[in-house]
């Protein structure tokens, strides 16, 4: 099993990267959706689907990056620790969004995916306005 760690990477993970190889760690990144589960702690598809719903559902706009990041490969599997940085908007409000984040991907027949995510938002104020965004009270409705 070999080991490689890369020194962090300056330029964001966007989304809208061109002439990107789907078979690099780098490549597998900027084709992977950057969206966080903002309703707290979520098992199954039935709770996660929820809060998808109403993100979809309605004029909710997200952006996200991921910056300030390290890849780090083992064998077959690579982790990613890093910082997203973006913008929630809706036709009310603005908040603009920081977190850190760790996304492990492994290789499936050839293709690298993602196997795990998670986020971490420091600042409460932000966490609490998120949960009432799309957390389980707001999913209900």
């Amino acid at each position: 099993m070999s080991f490689v760690d890369q020194s962090p990477v300056v330029e964001p993970v966007t989304g809208k990267e061109q002439n990107i190889d789907p078979t690099e760690p780098f490549g597998a990144l900027a084709t992977e959706p950057m969206a966080s589960p903002l309703g707290g702690t979520q098992n199954g598809w039935v709770s996660i689907s929820r809060i998808y719903r109403k993100l979809f559902r309605g004029t909710h706009i997200i952006t996200l990056e991921l910056h300030d990041y390290s890849i780090h490969e083992v064998g077959e599997t690579f982790l990613v620790v890093g910082r997203e940085r973006g913008c929630y908007m809706n036709n009310a409000i603005a908040l603009g969004l920081a977190m850190r984040s760790s996304r492990w991907f492994r290789r499936v027949y050839g293709r690298w995916r993602q196997y795990h995510h998670h986020g971490s938002i420091d600042d409460a104020n932000l966490l609490a306005r998120l949960q009432d965004l799309f957390g389980d009270r707001a999913a209900e409705s």
